[in-house]
């Protein structure tokens, strides 16, 4: 008996629905409107037989079937990508010296690298990571090839690829006391999260004590997650045991923070195509579920 073939941009489809969490999302993803992502999915479902989404006026969720289907929906898709890749273009080989700043999507840069490395097995990536300030200084003095780093006032340079809101946050169980200064935890200056932290507190007049001050942002979230204060983050610093803070007339609302990527122009044959995976990888997510 002959079964029929899954057909990859239904696949497609599925896989942006599953990673985005929604049709609207996925839509804007796969560059298609919403009711044709849902109708692929249909077509989908119709195919296998099976529901591969758990549907209600309020979530969308993955059956069990669906979470078998997205494991074996990424390999394919993945494999297919891989082998076009290859086949139109010559091969991307060499050693790519990389610096990330540390306030780039810390939970989900490991999968990222992990996928980009199946994707380009032949380059080979020299990782150098820490504060955007000293990434930007190896940059500039030659001694890393690429840099992704967050944008700032003071570094307006490079092509923006990540755009995210800054969020207060503290521990699951910090105690809050409205009629103490607010306890903050923050970066040593010169840093742009501890100026934007002062300047919103400021704005409301809320008075402020520095309760620690740390010296990377490894070391701001064990501080906030320990129930040392409160601090400003981006919102994928949130983790297990720290809570986004909500009450806007006390924690003043805060921008969009950005990220960009610099050295296009000083290796192209290995900067692009990071930029490109990262581009499409980061594309239409918002809470940030990547999965290696």
């Amino acid at each position: 008996m002959r079964h029929p073939d899954l057909e990859l941009d239904l696949l497609r489809a599925f896989v942006a629905v599953a990673e985005t969490g929604s049709f609207t999302a996925a839509a804007d993803v796969v560059h298609r409107s919403q009711s044709a992502v849902s109708q692929k999915v249909l077509r989908l479902e119709e195919i296998l037989g099976r529901r591969v989404f758990d549907r209600t006026s309020r979530m969308l969720g993955l059956t069990p079937d669906g979470e078998r289907l997205l494991v074996a929906a990424r390999q394919m898709l993945e494999f297919n990508d891989r082998f076009l890749r290859g086949w139109r273009e010559p091969p991307a080989s060499g050693t790519l010296r990389l610096g990330v700043s540390e306030d780039f999507i810390p939970g989900q840069l490991p999968k990222l690298l992990a996928r980009f490395g199946r994707l380009y097995p032949d380059v080979h990536i020299a990782l150098m990571t820490g504060l955007s300030c000293n990434l930007l200084e190896a940059y500039d003095a030659d001694r890393v090839d690429a840099v992704i780093v967050k944008r700032s006032g003071a570094n307006g340079r490079g092509r923006v690829i990540w755009r995210e809101p800054l969020v207060w946050l503290a521990s699951a169980d910090y105690q809050l006391d409205f009629t103490k200064p607010a306890r903050l935890v923050m970066l040593a200056a010169p840093c742009s999260y501890r100026e934007q932290m002062i300047a919103a507190l400021d704005s409301v007049r809320r008075d402020w004590v520095a309760a620690c001050t740390a010296s990377s942002l490894m070391g701001v979230q064990a501080a906030v997650a320990g129930g040392l204060g409160v601090t400003l983050l981006g919102r994928s610093f949130v983790q297990e045991g720290i809570q986004i803070l909500r009450a806007p007339e006390l924690w003043p609302a805060l921008p969009m923070t950005e990220v960009s990527v610099l050295g296009e122009d000083r290796a192209p044959d290995l900067v692009e195509p990071l930029i490109t995976f990262l581009s499409q990888s980061l594309a239409g997510h918002d809470g940030l579920t990547i999965a290696a």
